[in-house]
């Protein structure tokens, strides 16, 4: 590597750095909005949200290495999981632990899927509802092995109740990265 590579190199490091940083903050500020359940020891929270946007707005590795760094964040202890849980990584190995891990997954699998194609609202719908189904499947497989409860009970309190909110996040993710696609589009 010539000494002319590696100022470009180390700048595209710290850009790198700078994004997954910025990403895992707002994960951070999306958990803590969030609304317990009174039925359930899942809260609705915002962020599926931001997991999804980033998964559609940054390319594969990023989002993946976004999702690592939060889940690492939480697991050191710092206060970036949801306050309606233990923290740490007891909050992994909690009841909401099948959704916060999935998150590694799921954000590099919907970038993937979302730059094979055309970057239209619609696409966009799919692309991040398969998302949220694979992160509502995780949730409620790891809730459902955690308490041993029946398969309905599980659906009653994993999935059913957030369908509505995420339809909403969907929908709000896949807007703003379409209109960040057509951006892009016209700028160059």
């Amino acid at each position: 590597m010539g000494q002319a590579e590696a100022p470009g190199r180390v700048s595209n490091l710290a850009r790198g750095a700078g994004i997954v940083l910025a990403g895992s903050a707002l994960v951070a500020v999306c958990a803590h909005v969030a609304i317990p359940l009174w039925f359930t020891p899942v809260p609705v929270t915002l962020q599926p949200f931001a997991v999804l946007l980033l998964g559609l707005l940054l390319d594969p590795r990023l989002a993946a290495g976004t999702m690592l760094a939060y889940l690492a964040e939480g697991a050191a202890g710092l206060p970036v999981f949801t306050p309606h849980g233990l923290g740490g990584v007891a909050q992994l190995m909690g009841p909401t632990g099948g959704y916060l891990l999935s998150y590694p997954l799921v954000a590099p699998l919907v970038s993937w899927l979302w730059r094979r194609g055309t970057r239209s609202f619609s696409r966009g719908l799919v692309v991040a509802g398969a998302g949220s189904l694979v992160t509502l499947a995780m949730g409620a497989v790891w809730l459902g092995v955690l308490t041993h409860a029946a398969p309905m009970i599980v659906l009653n309190h994993a999935v059913l109740p957030f369908l509505p909110g995420d339809v909403l996040k969907v929908c709000a993710a896949a807007g703003i990265a379409a209109g960040a696609a057509r951006w892009r589009q016209h700028e160059d």
